[in-house]
């Protein structure tokens, strides 16, 4: 990139200078807005004089603001403009005004400019930064950065509010604000595959979205990618976002570099669908890792319960501690569904792999696109690739078009071996994947085909049934006095008068305290016949159900307890679960795998139709590394003793 680092370098020192009126981790408060704000001074600056002539004429012809707003971006060929008497280079002339007339800059600009700093929160900072005697200076400091297109780039100056953002948000939340542009770059040639040679028709019209936009990255990386393939293309950019400050860079990015802003929405996606009945043909994004929903529980559920797959989330909702994918969901609901169809790539933790059993609002999610054959691959990335946390992450790559080779297939890519260390590490980030590991990576998954990286599995190998395995309730009988004690201090005693209880424990105590009732009915027997000589009318069903509860030990040699129609019943303390693959027959699994450990179990037929899905990423790239002898470390631990003594001897002496 021409000039990076001199152009960081500069800003960085500007922004020291502000080290009297800010916290260094404030400087971007007014660092970011202003680059932003110069940038656009770069390009209106050129034909200011242009624009302050045209403007003066419309307006004598009485029009509207609106009309005369939108005939001056005709004009201009441009969607921005700046009608102010000032330019930075006018501003620096008369330092004794600056804040005034900066303040009237600002309100020059036209109304979707002035909407990008609104966002920033940037006028409180004017007012800041001219109480401390620092606004002159910051003016006439950003004046001598060119941040013209023809010097800057849309793509560089991408990464300069990268870098800048990453300086400036050091501490923030794993995985917010914005991805390396490596792990960008990764995620495109996945977005890409099995859809360049649609791209590559002249004059194609492209739609790239991201709803978790970030300062537009992603979108600027898929637009240059596209350009590259098809320079006749069409490209169509989207995107949400919901940070103020993101939304801002994002927006005016957009606008720079000729978008159409307001494809640029504001707002919670999860709450406020600003896309809502759109499609788009690649989807790309990076959600929050791990962040919880809580606020937008009510919404989400809502919309969940009463339109079902008429809305966003028909599939299922994940718990509250995360969100990642519900965007997932949302991206999903705005893929199309023609002929050519729409791809979709995003990033996760591990946590979407696996989390939530058979039944759970992620397993269903999980269930519901893999059977409908929309995921067709998962990417591992190195850990600490990302500038905020060095946890594991990877690419989800869906597609509503699978080839014919893929279909019904779901490809896993290890490539956490292909990071690079860093010469020096960016905050979390110690690791970088090279351009040569992408295009290996990308040939791996291209190929389709099983290796060391590479593995290709049926999507039913990802289901499981979850059934549950019951074992007969066997309950023996023995009056003791611990028993005698736990009656006493059960909820249904305490509720009974003093009379009551005196003879309720009689009654117990009545019984042979030697006589063990191997048989429940036995028991009920010699204990309803006791009730009944004594008239103890106030002992109930219900209480005679709690004695039972209460004196009943689980013993395997006691008989089989049977309810009223002579059906078996279950002892819930010894109820288990198995977890048994799509592929197997549960009887041949249940007959080899429990009846061998437990010859009187039983399936729970109402549970066959209990169907999870969960990706064990990790274990199907498993390799077992052989323990070291135990003599090998006995022998290094007796060295080790030795020379700890000799330290120990040395110190002492």
């Amino acid at each position: 990139m021409r000039n990076f680092n001199d152009k960081i370098n500069l800003i960085w020192q500007i922004a020291e200078s502000l080290r009297n009126v800010y916290k260094p981790e404030k400087y971007g408060d007014v660092i970011l807005p202003m680059c932003v704000i110069r940038r656009f001074d770069s390009i209106v600056s050129k034909d200011h004089r242009e624009t302050l002539e045209k403007y003066n004429e419309l307006k004598e012809m009485g029009l509207d603001e609106e009309t005369l707003e939108s005939l001056l971006i005709a004009h201009l060929d441009r969607s921005y403009y700046n009608i102010s008497n000032f330019t930075f280079e006018s501003l620096i002339n008369d330092s004794e005004n600056i804040t005034a007339n900066f303040k009237e800059y600002i309100n020059g600009f036209s109304s979707n400019v002035k909407d990008i700093i609104s966002h920033f929160g940037f006028l409180v900072e004017i007012d800041k930064l001219d109480k401390h005697n620092a606004l002159y200076n910051i003016v006439k400091e950003f004046e001598k950065v060119d941040f013209h297109p023809e010097s800057v780039s849309n793509q560089e100056m991408g990464y300069i509010f990268e870098e800048l953002i990453r300086r400036f948000k050091e501490n923030a939340e794993a995985g917010d604000h914005y991805t390396p542009r490596e792990v960008i770059e990764l995620c495109m040639e996945m977005l890409f595959q099995d859809m360049e040679e649609f791209i590559k028709t002249p004059g194609k019209i492209v739609s790239i979205a991201d709803f978790c936009a970030g300062t537009g990255g992603m979108l600027s990386t898929a637009e240059k990618k596209i350009h590259d393939l098809n320079p006749t293309a069409i490209i169509n950019l989207y995107g949400q976002e919901l940070n103020d400050e993101s939304y801002a860079i994002c927006k005016a990015d957009m606008l720079i570099k000729g978008q159409d802003p307001e494809n640029i929405v504001f707002g919670n996606t999860l709450t406020e669908d600003g896309h809502g009945g759109k499609n788009y043909r690649l989807l790309i994004s990076n959600p929050p890792f791990g962040v919880q929903w809580k606020n937008e529980e009510k919404f989400v559920k809502n919309e969940f319960e009463t339109l079902g797959f008429n809305g966003r989330f028909g599939a299922g909702v994940p718990r509250v501690s995360d969100g990642s994918m519900l965007f997932l969901l949302n991206m999903i609901s705005k893929m199309y569904n023609d002929e050519n169809g729409s791809r979709i790539a995003i990033i996760f933790n591990g946590s979407p792999l696996f989390t939530g059993d058979a039944g759970s609002g992620e397993s269903n999610i999980r269930k519901w696109i893999i059977e409908n054959d929309l995921l067709e691959g998962l990417i591992a990335l190195p850990t600490d690739m990302f500038y905020n946390t060095g946890i594991a992450t990877y690419i989800w790559v869906l597609s509503n078009r699978k080839s014919e080779k893929r279909k019904g297939k779901i490809q896993l890519v290890n490539a956490t071996s292909f990071g690079s260390p860093m010469r020096k590490s960016l905050g979390s980030k110690r690791k970088e994947i090279s351009r040569d590991s992408i295009k290996e990576i990308k040939k791996i998954y291209a190929d389709f085909s099983e290796g060391e990286f590479s593995k290709i599995f049926d999507n039913e190998d990802f289901g499981y049934r979850k059934v549950t395995i019951e074992r007969p309730l066997k309950l023996k009988f023995l009056i003791t006095p611990e028993v005698i004690g736990a009656i006493t201090e059960a909820p249904f005693y305490q509720k009974l008068d003093e009379t009551q209880k005196d003879e309720l424990i009689s009654l117990i105590d009545s019984f042979d305290k030697e006589k063990v009732y191997m048989s429940r009915d036995l028991f009920l027997k010699d204990l309803n016949s006791k009730i009944k000589d004594a008239g103890l009318t106030f002992i109930k069903a219900a209480q005679i159900k709690n004695l039972i509860s209460i004196i009943g030990v689980q013993d395997d040699e006691a008989e089989i307890c049977k309810d009223a129609k002579g059906n078996i019943e279950a002892d819930t303390s010894l109820r288990d679960s198995e977890s048994i693959p799509l592929k197997e027959d549960v009887t041949e699994y249940f007959n080899r795998e429990v009846l061998p450990h437990v010859s009187d179990a039983w399936i729970d037929e109402t549970t066959l139709d209990k169907i999870g899905y969960e990706i064990p990423f990790t274990r199907h790239f498993y390799k077992y590394e052989e323990l070291r002898p135990f003599a090998d470390i006995m022998n290094e631990i007796e060295e080790l003793e030795k020379e700890i003594a000799s330290e120990i001897h040395n110190i002492f002496n």
